[in-house]
């Protein structure tokens, strides 16, 4: 089942046979494409921010011990989050991912023994709307941590610049000249420390979005779905004309007999 669900889903034998019968069928496939679209997209998210994780694991094991960063231990605990974070999304992903696959496979089996009416609501095969909100979830949590790492190293990189500062016009004054207020944009030590994680912000953000628009999707699905339904509860106007007729003749039946009438039935 791994090999299934680690394929994207637009491969999928049940996702494509599916398909195939929608549009055989002349049915509106575009939510339902729509909605593997925007599962696809989180996917290869969810793949970027793993190559950013690695990429901070690589920064930080880069820096030479005896630098003693101050935020070292901070951005360390940072990535150890994240990568709960983004393991945590990536199988919910994959539970989404088998929901769908079984949905799928479920829609047709009720094809086959039913006809294309059990297609009317197609949404009701999907059971994922909890699961993209507890995805969402998740990647929120990834991407408060990627702004708290990013703050830390900021703030680190600023009490830097302000002690070298001080030392700088520590030796000024001890030699008649006036202090100076040296304002200095990040180092480069910081801004290789926050490139990763502002890239891994970038891939989170961009997978929240993705799930935001896919429970749109299915919010579409699940209405088209209502209207069918209401469609079909709805009388059609010749249902509506036999019952008014059926409603007359019952009347007429009910009507009690005058006394002409009985004259006239009395000389028959």
């Amino acid at each position: 089942m791994n090999d299934t669900i680690n394929a994207p889903l637009r491969e999928n034998e049940h996702v494509k046979e599916l398909l195939s019968i929608m549009e055989s069928n002349q049915m509106d496939t575009g939510d339902l494409r729509g909605l593997l679209g925007y599962v696809g997209a989180m996917e290869r998210q969810l793949d970027a921010a793993v190559v950013e994780l690695q990429a901070m694991r690589r920064e930080l094991s880069d820096m030479r011990e005896d630098q003693n960063h101050p935020v070292r231990k901070a951005l360390q605990n940072a990535v150890r989050t994240l990568e709960k974070s983004v393991d945590e999304a990536r199988e919910k992903l994959n539970v989404i991912k088998e929901s769908i696959i079984n949905g799928c496979k479920s829609a047709v089996s009720a094809f086959k023994e039913k006809g294309i009416s059990a297609l009317s609501h197609i949404a009701g095969f999907f059971k994922i709307k909890n699961g993209l909100e507890s995805l969402r979830d998740s990647l929120n949590n990834g991407i408060d941590a990627d702004k708290s790492a990013i703050a830390k190293i900021e703030a680190a990189s600023a009490e830097f610049h302000q002690a070298g500062t001080h030392v700088k016009n520590i030796g000024r004054a001890m030699l008649g000249k006036e202090t100076v207020q040296d304002v200095k944009p990040a180092g480069k030590l910081a801004k290789a420390l926050e490139a990763p994680f502002r890239s891994e912000l970038s891939c989170l953000a961009n997978a929240k979005k993705s799930v935001e628009s896919a429970i749109g999707k299915l919010e579409q699905l699940e209405q088209a779905g209502m209207k069918t339904r209401a469609a079909e509860k709805k009388p059609s106007v010749l249902e509506n004309l036999q019952a008014m007729k059926e409603q007359a003749a019952q009347m007429k039946r009910d009507a009690p007999v005058t006394g002409k009438q009985k004259q006239t039935e009395a000389s028959l």
